[in-house]
C-alpha cells in the first residue's frame, strides 16, 4: 500500500461539526484561503505541469492552500506530496473528510448508511460496480475496478457485507455506460437522503446528505478564522459548483461544462496550458 498511516476508526459528524483533532493554522499564512480542485484543474490526467507545482508550492508558503477533491484521502495525499504540500488541510471525498496533510489525521469525517441508495440504483443497473471507501486504506468493492480507477487497497466483499455499516463515500460505476445513461437512471430513481455527483463517465459519487466540497471548506475557513471575502476556489466539475458559489472568487476552468462556468465569477484557461499557474501568479504574485 502507498500513502500515509491513518486511524481506522470512523467518526460521525454531529449537528455542529468541530475538529476531532487539534486544528492549527500553519505559521506564516496571511489569512487568504485558496481552494483547488485536483482532476481537470491541477492535473491533466495524471500529468502535473512543473509551472503548476511551482505556483502552488510558492503560494502555500504564504496562504492557506486547501485541496478540495472527490479523491479519497490516500489518493489526495499522493497528489499533495507531488505538489509539495506537507502541512495544512485537504477536503477529500467531496467533503466527507477533512484531513491534516502533515499527520494524516482526520479533523472531520461525516458518514452515512449507503445501503438503501445503492440497492435502489442496482435495481436499474445490476451490472454496476460498487466501492465503499475505507478511510486511509482504500476501498471495499463488489468486484475489482479497472486498473487506475481507484487508489489504495481493494478488498472484494459480498454486497450485503459491503453495505453493512457507515461510510464517508461510495462509488457506483457502470462500465460501458455514458454519463448521459447514468443521468437517465437518476431521473427515474430520484435518490433521497444523499448528495451525489456524476463524473464525465457513468461514475457516481455518493456522500452524506448535505455534504459537499463547499461544506467541508466552510468548516476549514471557520476553524482557521479566514474572512469570507478572502476565499478563492478553482474547479472544473459538477462537484465544484457549490464550491465556486461558496468562494468570494470562484474560477472555472475552460473545459468546465456551461453550468459549472455559470456558477463561477470568471472562466480561466485550460488545464492543458497550466492555466492555474498563471492565474495564481497573476492574482497573488
Amino acid at each position: 500500500m502507498v500513502g500515509v498511516n491513518l486511524p481506522s476508526r470512523q467518526l460521525t459528524e454531529d449537528t455542529t461539526p468541530r475538529p476531532t483533532a487539534g486544528l492549527v493554522a500553519p505559521a506564516g499564512r496571511d489569512g487568504h484561503l485558496i481552494a483547488l480542485d485536483v482532476d481537470g484543474t491541477l492535473l491533466d490526467g495524471e500529468h502535473l505541469a512543473p509551472d503548476v507545482r511551482a505556483a502552488v508550492s510558492k503560494l502555500a508558503a504564504r496562504m492557506h492552500v486547501v485541496l478540495a477533491t472527490g479523491r479519497c484521502v490516500v489518493s489526495t495525499k499522493l497528489v499533495a506530496d507531488r505538489l509539495g504540500l506537507f502541512d495544512g488541510y485537504a477536503v477529500c471525498s467531496n467533503g466527507a473528510a477533512v484531513v491534516h496533510l502533515g499527520t494524516g489525521e482526520p479533523v472531520l469525517m461525516t458518514t452515512f448508511e449507503p445501503g438503501p441508495a445503492v440497492r435502489t440504483l442496482l435495481q436499474y443497473m445490476p451490472a454496476a460496480l460498487v466501492a465503499v471507501e475505507e478511510f486511509g486504506v482504500g476501498y471495499r468493492v463488489s468486484a475489482p475496478f479497472p486498473p487506475g480507477e481507484l487508489t489504495g487497497i481493494q478488498r472484494v466483499q459480498p454486497l450485503d457485507e459491503l453495505l453493512d455499516g457507515p461510510a464517508p463515500r461510495v462509488v457506483v460505476c457502470r462500465p460501458g455506460w455514458s454519463a448521459a445513461s447514468l443521468h437517465e437512471v437518476l431521473a427515474r430513481v430520484g435518490l433521497h437522503g444523499v448528495t451525489y455527483a456524476v463524473g464525465t463517465t457513468a461514475w457516481l459519487d455518493l456522500t452524506p446528505d448535505g455534504v459537499t466540497k463547499a461544506a467541508g471548506l466552510e468548516h476549514v475557513r471557520s476553524w482557521l478564522d479566514v474572512p469570507p471575502h478572502r476565499t478563492t476556489a478553482i474547479g472544473d466539475g459538477h462537484n465544484d459548483i457549490d464550491m465556486l458559489r461558496w468562494a468570494h472568487q470562484g474560477l472555472a476552468m475552460a473545459e468546465a461544462a456551461p453550468e459549472v462556468q455559470a456558477a463561477a465569477d470568471a472562466v480561466i484557461g485550460s488545464v492543458r496550458d497550466a492555466a492555474v499557474a498563471r492565474e495564481l501568479t497573476h492574482r497573488f504574485g
